[in-house]
């Protein structure tokens, strides 16, 4: 699946109030799920010694999925394609390693 696809088709389901006008609950939804996220890797850390069970991977699939709903509608909300947004992101993350500057802090290094 593409991510103009994913983008498109998720967008079927996104109906929270003002979808289309309401870039804020997308983006607090988008909070709440990565913190879902580190909670399943916290648990594995804490309760199965950093082993990753067949059915931790799973929760973490959907975790993980949860997210990039919420990732593509903050874009949506936004006007951004998502397709878009990873090039950008991949340009940028290859730019820094060529320089040299992958480690570090700031934005615009």
């Amino acid at each position: 699946m593409e991510f103009k696809d994913y983008q498109r088709e998720s967008r079927k389901v996104a109906k929270y109030v003002d979808a289309g006008k309401n870039f804020i609950y997308p983006t607090l939804g988008l909070t709440g799920e990565a913190g879902e996220v580190a909670d399943v890797v916290k648990k594995i850390m804490r309760d199965d010694g950093m082993k990753v069970s067949p059915e931790k991977k799973e929760e973490l699939k959907k975790e993980l999925g949860d997210v990039l709903w919420y990732v593509a509608q903050v874009a949506t909300e936004f006007d951004l394609d998502l397709e878009d947004v990873a090039q950008t992101n991949l340009a940028k993350l290859f730019s820094r390693l060529e320089r040299g500057v992958l480690g570090g802090s700031g934005n615009d290094r």
